[in-house]
C-alpha cells in the first residue's frame, strides 16, 4: 500500500480540524509534510468521490463536503487506495510444473483479497470524526 490512504485521512482530519474554512493545497502540504502538487492529486479524487468541495482562485482551496460524523476510513480508502493492499508481483509461475510455484499466485491472490475485505470492515468502524478525537487526546 502507498502511502495515499494515509495523505487522504490527513487531509481529511484536517478539513474537519477547521470547519467552514477553506484550506489551500500549500497549507494542506505543510500540515501533512508532503508537496502541494501531491495534496492537490489526492484531493482531485476526494472531489471526485463527493468527500470534499473546491473553490477556484484567490481565497480558494479546499473543504469539507462530508459529514465527519459519518464518513469512515472505509469510505477514504475505497477512494484512494482500494485494491493497494495486493502486491503488484506475487511469485512462482502458474506454468510450471511445481505444485507449489503454479499455485501460489492463484492462493495467494485469495489471501490478499480476504484480508482487504476484513481491512475495510475494520475501517467502517472508524470515522473521520473519531480521528480527529483521538488525535485532541494526544499529548
Amino acid at each position: 500500500m502507498n502511502s495515499d490512504f494515509t495523505i487522504a485521512v490527513h487531509s481529511l482530519v484536517y478539513l474537519a480540524y477547521l470547519p467552514d474554512h477553506m484550506a489551500s493545497s500549500d497549507s494542506i502540504a505543510v500540515n501533512v509534510c508532503t508537496n502541494p502538487a501531491r495534496i492537490r492529486k489526492i484531493m482531485s479524487c476526494l472531489r471526485k468521490n463527493g468527500l470534499v468541495k473546491t473553490k477556484e482562485g484567490i481565497g480558494g482551496g479546499y473543504i469539507l463536503d462530508c459529514n465527519p460524523q459519518e464518513t469512515t476510513l472505509a469510505d477514504i480508502y475505497r477512494t484512494v487506495s482500494h485494491g493497494t493492499l495486493k502486491p503488484n508481483w506475487c511469485t512462482g509461475d502458474p506454468e510450471q510444473n511445481c505444485v507449489v510455484s503454479s499455485n501460489t499466485q492463484v492462493v495467494m491472490d485469495e489471501i490478499f483479497t480476504e484480508a482487504e475485505l476484513y481491512f475495510e470492515k475494520y475501517l467502517e468502524k472508524i470515522t473521520i470524526s473519531s480521528v480527529l478525537e483521538k488525535i485532541k487526546l494526544c499529548p
